[in-house]
């Protein structure tokens, strides 16, 4: 899949503008809070229905607007144009468009442009709580398995309504519990076996591309913890019912699951410098675009790459440099603020590119020669 153009109108700082992409490279340039990530933010948007940075859609609206609207144009690997389109208005609910026809669900609109995004808070899924290694998971199977995220919306629904009844004062119906447990078990055990089958394939890739950008130096891993690895669920989740009408909430489940991040088999966030986290994290992230690019609706995944190259050695940089510029990769959006950087890339690569200056939210082509 292929964004060829894209109109923006009021979102975050960027007022307006209207961009025809190259197929291959397009390099945004401009200096630390000037829009460049928003731009690639709003093009995340027409991927998964929301922003990277937020779920609460009246955040991303430019200040004093009462409303925002994205729109992109896409050509599939068979030559069609997809239009993609989000609008909405201050306290009013968002229409999200393909050719024209609102979606019933968001969620059938996931994995039909298929996204990889690469930012510097991504060292929150080291430094952070495992919510964020389980959304880092789920992003990834959502795109490629429709089922899977049925499932994660009924466990969770389930869920939700358990804490409920853990709540109540008075003593809630055990039959209604039970009902609520056994659902968080059904689904819960798909989704453990899907976690399970993603980070088996992963791993692989992911320390393949990692031995690559750090020429060998150390050995990383990855560990999926999961309660289903503790036997069936149902009796995982029932064993604890006192404690968990104790404490008000559920204790047990695969809303508990963790991804271990592991350094010389040690935890990264305890042992990794921030040069070794950058590239454990960027290498995971290229890992799920091989995964995406052989499973997710038979199309190479966008990939956007903000500000990849700071707090990383030379050494690094130029492996990083050989990785995406080769022939795995198809259209890519990447920024910085060191034009030497974005050099390197171009003229490694040989492709077709594109270059913009960001300003204040003003974007606009550099026709120049850059190389």
């Amino acid at each position: 899949m292929i964004l060829q153009k894209i109109s923006i109108i009021n979102y975050k700082n960027i007022h307006t503008a209207k961009l025809d992409f190259s197929s291959k490279i397009n390099c945004l340039i401009g200096n630390n809070g000037e829009g460049k990530t928003n731009l690639l933010d709003a093009v995340y948007y027409l991927s998964f229905c929301h922003s990277s940075f937020t779920n609460i859609d009246s955040q991303v609206m430019s200040h004093g607007q009462d409303f925002f609207v994205i729109e992109g144009d896409y050509a599939t690997e068979n030559g069609e144009i997809e239009n993609i389109y989000v609008g909405m208005k201050r306290g009013k609910a968002k229409h999200f468009r393909r050719n024209k026809k609102d979606y019933r669900k968001f969620s059938q609109h996931i994995g039909l442009i298929p996204l990889i995004f690469v930012s510097p808070s991504d060292s929150i899924l080291v430094e952070g709580g495992g919510e964020e290694r389980r959304k880092l998971m789920d992003v990834v199977i959502a795109q490629y398995d429709h089922l899977y995220i049925d499932a994660l919306n009924r466990y969770n629904k389930a869920l939700q309504q358990r804490n409920a009844l853990l709540k109540m004062e008075t003593e809630p119906d055990p039959t209604l519990m039970e009902i609520m447990e056994q659902e968080m078990a059904e689904q819960g055990e798909i989704v453990f076996r899907k976690r399970e089958e993603f980070v088996t394939q992963i791993t692989p890739v992911f320390q393949e591309i990692y031995d690559h950008i750090s020429l060998q130096h150390e050995t990383v891993s990855l560990q999926y913890k999961s309660h289903c690895q503790r036997g069936p669920l149902l009796e995982v989740i029932q064993r604890d019912r006192i404690k968990d009408r104790a404490v008000g909430y559920s204790l047990h489940g695969i809303h508990r699951d963790d991804l271990e991040m592991l350094l010389e088999g040690y935890p990264m966030k305890r042992e990794g410098s921030q040069g070794q986290t950058k590239t454990f994290v960027l290498a995971l992230k290229l890992a799920q675009f091989d995964i995406l690019r052989r499973t997710a609706s038979n199309t190479t995944p966008l990939l956007l790459l903000d500000d990849i190259f700071d707090k990383l050695d030379s050494r690094r940089v130029e492996q990083i440099i050989q990785l995406v510029s080769g022939e795995n990769y198809g259209q890519i959006f990447i920024t910085d603020t060191n034009r030497e950087h974005l050099d390197k890339i171009l003229r490694h690569s040989k492709k077709d590119y594109k270059l913009f200056d960001v300003k204040q939210g003003e974007i606009a082509e550099r026709k120049e020669a850059y190389v």
